[in-house]
């Protein structure tokens, strides 16, 4: 696991984007942050019990850390003894993964596990416009027929959504402006964890 977490092209360092020229404030710190998580592990723990049917996939590239993160609290603090933790890359299921001249490079995708007939939690670190989201709803469907789906997420951009997506679980609701980038960093991957709220 440790491996696919190191290889995520979208490492972001805190240290250097304070020192950027982008207008940046903390939303969340890092004791926040823990808080919320448990918050939300309990809230799973509660729908999910012993997680038999369950299942966590973190939707590639920031979501794999929220998830990685969950499935480790639930295993460490509140003795879930298996959790199937998997990751969901969506680059090619995009509605606008075509539009612009950037080359697009996938994540990788690492499910073993069936998904038929599971109750699957898709993971996000921040629900915007709802495009991954239903991404990976179409995505997922290449691995079996779930259950059932539920979406959590630890940022809930509630006004910025073009598609009608709400999530299950959310840790903390921003209304942040167009102008306005949230920026979510972890200790395994950015060195700490921490939220911004970036104005480009």
């Amino acid at each position: 696991m440790a491996a696919i977490l190191n290889r995520n092209p979208y490492f972001c360092n805190s240290k250097a984007l304070a020192k950027s020229s982008m207008s940046q404030k903390v939303l969340l710190s890092s004791k926040e942050i823990n808080i919320i998580l448990h918050r939300l592990a309990c809230q799973l723990l509660e729908n999910h019990l012993d997680f038999k049917n369950t299942v966590l996939i973190g939707i590639q590239p920031r979501g794999i850390f929220l998830a990685s993160r969950l499935a480790k609290i639930l295993k460490e603090d509140y003795g879930v003894k298996k959790i199937d933790l998997g990751f969901l890359d969506i680059t090619f299921y995009r509605d606008d993964f075509r539009r612009g001249d950037k080359t697009l490079e996938a994540n990788k995708t690492k499910i073993d596990f069936l998904v038929e007939d599971k109750k699957v939690v898709f993971v996000d670190d921040v629900l915007y416009t709802g495009r991954s989201i239903r991404a990976a709803l179409t995505a997922i469907q290449s691995f079996g027929r779930p259950l059932e789906i539920e979406l959590l997420t630890l940022i809930d951009r509630r006004f910025s959504r073009h598609l009608p997506i709400q999530p299950n679980y959310r840790g903390r609701q921003v209304d942040a402006i167009n102008g306005e980038k949230v920026k979510v960093m972890w200790e395994e991957n950015d060195g700490e964890d921490v939220i911004y709220l970036v104005k480009t």
